[in-house]
């Protein structure tokens, strides 16, 4: 298994996850040489985390007209490990790997059917105002959804 710099003990990093969301590899995802593009896996993080996000009960509240904050990525990172085809079903794992005040840093990774896994990712994800763009703390209630989907660092 290739190293990633954000993951210390990969047999531990894995057993945490419990939430994924199932993707199958669509013809337009793939490039000349029938592999995923690599930009698509950023496009599955993102599906999947979305559906993390509704799992939790958090998305609901940012979708609101009236509700002052919304979520913003603000960084995003994927490391490759084995090719990906088309028509591939995958499992797109998500967790909340770590919660500061008013940011998450959400932890991906996809496996195939058989169990290989074939690439990882990280971003940090911020809750900000929609009328100032700072930051706002999470609500003890968000913070304890985050807590109750995983052990991690706060």
């Amino acid at each position: 298994m290739k190293k990633v710099n954000y993951i210390k003990d990969f047999a531990k990093w894995e057993q945490d996850f419990k939430f994924f969301h199932p993707i199958k590899v669509r013809f337009s995802e793939t490039d000349m040489f029938g592999h995923v593009n690599n930009t698509v896996p950023f496009t599955y993080f993102e599906e999947a985390r979305i559906e993390f996000f509704n799992s939790k009960g958090v998305m609901q509240n940012w979708l609101l007209q009236n509700n002052e904050t919304i979520p913003v990525v603000a960084d995003l990172q994927c490391d490759f490990i084995k090719q990906v085809y088309f028509g591939e079903n995958l499992k797109i794992y998500v967790k909340a790997n770590e919660i500061g005040t008013s940011s998450v840093d959400i932890h991906y990774m996809a496996k195939k059917m058989d169990g290989t896994v074939c690439f990882v990712g990280r971003g940090t994800i911020v809750q900000i105002s929609k009328k100032t763009g700072k930051s706002v703390p999470w609500s003890d209630e968000i913070k304890g959804q985050f807590i109750l989907s995983n052990k991690l660092s706060i």
